[in-house]
């Protein structure tokens, strides 16, 4: 493995996540303050397993974990889930891992986008190491990025379109003077773009993530997206969500094409238990394409949940879709797709 960026003949390119995959990259929870603050701990590695053994069922799983966790790791996840011994900070994959990238050549490529704590909010010293060391695993050339952000900030089609909040990487503590212009160039350079939605992301500053496109519009196809849409009047993201798809439904992609916007309500109403903790992340867009399968969440929304089951369905015919209670992912800000990273197929 060698450290370069990519010369311009070998046109990297970041494949759609719907994509044949080679595997899945996890991180299991350990005993941070912000897990046993919560008294999320038990159930966080209990979702995390449940995720890891249902995609192992269609795709292998490489799930990272820390030496002193490994026992219990072995026990909740079972013989189908590789464990990888490494240090960690936290179970965000999607953000601390590597972008991966393929190229005509056949080659295989993960970007690390220098990750650094959403902004400086949570340690990581562990956790931005995790991009090179899941590339060296991988066998992938390491491309390292100029720009500071995270995989959940980026979703594209697999032909050139990505949709991205300006929230997010715009952000002076992740980028600070970085203009949009030279953002997308060396986007451009990194993952085979040639257009770029910009979102406006959150207008909530408490947002550890500054507003990450995977909890508001994913690619379900080239020129499909399914957005979510905010019902309570009293979140922030009621105004941003509208805001989102009046943009998204005059955008056309790389290729000229209009987006077909297929809107996904919340729940209106989650389980207690958790759902009641300050972040708690509601929302059916953070769903994670695996093969062969959609693992999506449900929040015990019974009306809601089957509408997010019958839209996924008809988005994804030729797939599975799996809805799993993962409240302590939820209530510890996250989703299925924060705690996912695919690694194409060549």
């Amino acid at each position: 493995m060698r450290n370069s960026a990519p010369d311009a003949d070998r046109r990297w390119r970041m494949p759609d996540e719907g994509a044949l995959h080679v595997a899945t990259w996890m991180a299991f929870a350990h005993d941070t303050k912000i897990w046993r603050k919560q008294r999320l701990l038990p159930v966080v590695r209990e979702n995390l397993a449940l995720v890891a053994k249902e995609i192992a069922a269609h795709e292998p799983v490489n799930m990272l974990v820390r030496k002193e966790d490994y026992d219990i790791a072995a026990r909740l996840c079972g013989p189908r889930v590789n464990l990888v011994v490494q240090p960690l900070d936290d179970i965000w994959i999607r953000d601390t891992g590597p972008v991966f990238v393929t190229n005509p050549s056949g080659q295989l490529g993960a970007v690390g986008f220098n990750f650094n704590g959403w902004g400086g909010k949570q340690r990581h010293a562990h956790d931005a190491k995790i991009a090179e060391r899941v590339a060296e695993l991988a066998q992938a050339e390491f491309i390292k990025a100029g720009p500071k952000l995270e995989g959940g900030g980026i979703e594209v089609d697999g032909e050139g379109t990505a949709i991205i909040t300006k929230s997010c990487v715009l952000n002076d503590n992740r980028n600070p003077g970085l203009t949009k212009d030279e953002c997308e160039a060396e986007l451009f350079r990194l993952l085979g773009l040639q257009e770029i939605i910009w979102l406006p992301g959150c207008h909530n500053k408490d947002d550890i993530t500054d507003g990450h496109t995977d909890f508001y519009a994913r690619f379900t196809s080239p020129g499909v997206v399914v957005a979510g849409l905010e019902m309570d009047t009293s979140f922030d993201d009621y105004e941003v969500t509208r805001e989102h798809l009046a943009i998204l439904r005059k955008s056309t992609d790389a290729r000229g094409r209009h987006l077909k916007v297929v809107e996904l309500q919340g729940p209106s109403t989650v389980r207690p238990k958790y759902g009641n903790d300050d972040g708690f992340a509601a929302g059916y867009i953070n769903f994670y394409v695996c093969n062969g399968a959609v693992i999506a969440p449900e929040f015990g929304d019974a009306a809601a949940d089957r509408n997010a089951r019958d839209k996924l369905r008809d988005l994804y015919p030729d797939r599975e879709i799996i809805q799993l209670d993962i409240d302590g992912i939820a209530a510890g800000g996250g989703g299925i797709h924060c705690v996912t990273q695919q690694q194409p197929r060549l």
